[in-house]
């Protein structure tokens, strides 16, 4: 396990890895499953296109995405057209991706329990999204198991 520790500077990147859009500050990750991209503080109208831009530079094809926004103080409605636009790109790139919520998100995206009632993929960890991530992979591989068994 790995620790991050993110604070606010005035310019663009510190020596931690995160950098800072106009209150927003992103740093990502690379793990095993997925790259997770953490997300601190706001995203407004203001930051939004800012970041974007920069956590769609970590959409690559066969790498899960996990977008942390746990620790998102302020959420405007314009952050669900960064959704959108990620969720476009995930799927033309063929990659899976999670949202990381808090209650901060979840009012705007609505706080259900049903994920078949959600428009997004959400989960309440990035323990939890990178565990569904793994039994995905489990699920394929039992999949396939049979097939390469047959043809051998």
């Amino acid at each position: 396990m790995t620790t991050a520790i993110t604070r606010r500077v005035s310019s663009a990147a510190d020596l931690s890895g995160a950098i800072d859009l106009s209150g927003a500050q992103i740093r990502a990750h690379c793990r095993h499953l997925a790259t997770v991209v953490t997300i601190r503080g706001e995203i407004d109208a203001v930051n939004v296109d800012q970041v974007g831009e920069h956590v769609r530079r970590f959409v690559l094809r066969d790498n899960p995405v996990v977008l942390d926004l746990s620790a998102v103080t302020h959420f405007s409605s314009a952050g669900v057209g960064l959704f959108c636009v990620l969720d476009e790109e995930c799927r033309a790139a063929g990659v899976e991706w999670m949202i990381v919520a808090n209650p901060v998100v979840n009012a705007l995206l609505g706080d259900s329990s049903d994920p078949a009632e959600t428009l997004f993929p959400v989960t309440r960890s990035v323990h939890e999204a990178l565990r569904y991530l793994a039994e995905g992979i489990n699920w394929r591989r039992q999949l396939v198991l049979p097939l390469v068994k047959k043809s051998a």
